[in-house]
């Protein structure tokens, strides 16, 4: 059975503090890497999504014009404004 101790209780806190304060210096360090490599798949993403749209927007509206029969326009008539008289 192993006895706790100061000496071994303050070891136990300094290794913790210094596990603390590399982690935090690894993580400054590497997360501005990190959030910009995924801001520009983002990007990339949002590019190649926006590109495939606008092909697919270009050639069903050329499907259109070339499927559509130009339709005759129909004239009915004059509007006439009827008024009441009393």
């Amino acid at each position: 059975m192993q006895n706790a101790s100061f000496t071994g209780l303050i070891e136990l806190l300094l290794e913790i503090l210094l596990f603390y304060y590399v982690l935090k210096f690894v993580i400054r360090l590497f997360f501005p890497i990190v959030v910009k490599k995924v801001v520009e798949k983002a990007s990339q993403n949002f590019q190649q999504n926006y590109k495939n749209h606008q092909d697919q927007t270009a050639q069903n509206s050329n499907q259109t014009n070339q499927n559509s029969k130009p339709k005759a326009s129909k004239v009915v008539g004059e509007y006439v404004d009827f008024e009441e008289i009393d």
